[in-house]
């Protein structure tokens, strides 16, 4: 298969790349620098230059053979305070960048036209939902991050028109070695200067970075596999669940706290990220049989650290 990826560069991205390499796949990348991402990446893909922040079309050569594309382009949530500027370029560089890569799908002959598209999206759709067991089914919120998921899964979709299989994964808390959340996380926690974030009982709706590569994988291949999926482990836990566990791993004490009002004043809005979350399911892939490596987190955090 010939597979088309955005965002290839990322955490999520480099993993989703070593595994459709692993099973002989064909990879090409759309990418703002070709001398990052081949640095990053390896000479085995096929590089093509594109900045999706501008309101230019992907290069149409980048798309021929191509059978399917995978969508992860997007700036960090959570890489800087939330300005005004900054929740701009969020928002922006998802929906604007989705947008001009459906409508270089829509510019091709109908035969040549990939046949499945596999868009990032979040479960911050979902909002603050407390012990409210989330599945794909539930209904968005109406804040910000849910406002970006809402547009950008709408972009996507645009692509079912054009004849495409589209697939939607709404990702949660990544966890692996060397990147995602715990990158963050890490550094405090192993000097037992880690805690509980704000009252500790919202809920962390997390996967490992293996077992979301794999779902990505699974739904691009399994044409039974179409719309909203959730990006989640089965087993979602609260903030204070996840610091124990994480303590436990490291053999570290874990009696910091970060108090809610110290977050806002630091973060801003984007406290909102820490000190909100959902119980997210990921009821629609566990029908199609999808086998989970790290189900738990007590497994994927042993991996991980």
């Amino acid at each position: 298969m010939k597979v088309l990826i955005t965002g290839a560069t990322g955490f999520i991205g480099r993993r989703i790349v070593k595994a459709l390499q692993s099973a002989g796949d064909e990879v090409v990348v759309l990418t703002r620098s070709a001398y990052h991402a081949k640095s990053a990446l390896g000479e085995k893909c096929n590089y093509f230059v594109w900045d999706h922040t501008t309101s230019t079309l992907p290069p149409e050569e980048a798309f021929e053979g191509v059978d399917g594309v995978i969508n992860l382009m997007g700036e960090g949530i959570a890489d800087k305070r939330w300005s005004d500027l900054q929740k701009r370029r969020i928002y922006d560089s998802r929906i604007l960048g989705t947008s001009n890569l459906v409508k270089r799908i829509e510019n091709m002959e109908p035969r040549l036209r990939p046949q499945v598209l596999v868009s990032a999206s979040a479960v911050g759709i979902y909002g603050d939902r407390g012990e409210e067991e989330i599945s794909e089914d539930s209904t968005p919120a109406h804040d910000f991050l849910a406002k970006v998921c809402t547009d950008w899964e709408a972009e996507a979709n645009k692509a079912q028109k054009l004849g495409l299989r589209v697939v939607l994964v709404r990702t949660g808390v990544v966890i692996g070695h060397e990147g995602g959340a715990l990158k963050k996380m890490l550094p405090a926690f192993k000097i037992g200067a880690g805690g509980v974030v704000g009252d500790g009982h919202q809920y962390m709706s997390w996967i490992h970075v293996d077992d979301l590569a794999d779902m990505y994988v699974t739904s691009l291949k399994n044409a039974e596999v179409r719309g909203v999926i959730n990006g989640t482990a089965p087993n979602p836990v609260t903030n204070k669940e996840f610091t124990k566990t994480l303590g436990r791993t490291l053999k570290r004490p874990t009696i910091a706290a970060l108090p809610a009002f110290v977050l806002k004043l630091i973060f801003g809005e984007m406290s909102t990220v820490l000190l909100e979350g959902a119980k997210v399911i990921p009821r629609k892939i566990k029908e199609k049989n999808f086998h989970f490596k790290y189900p738990t987190l007590d497994r994927a955090l042993d991996q991980a650290v």
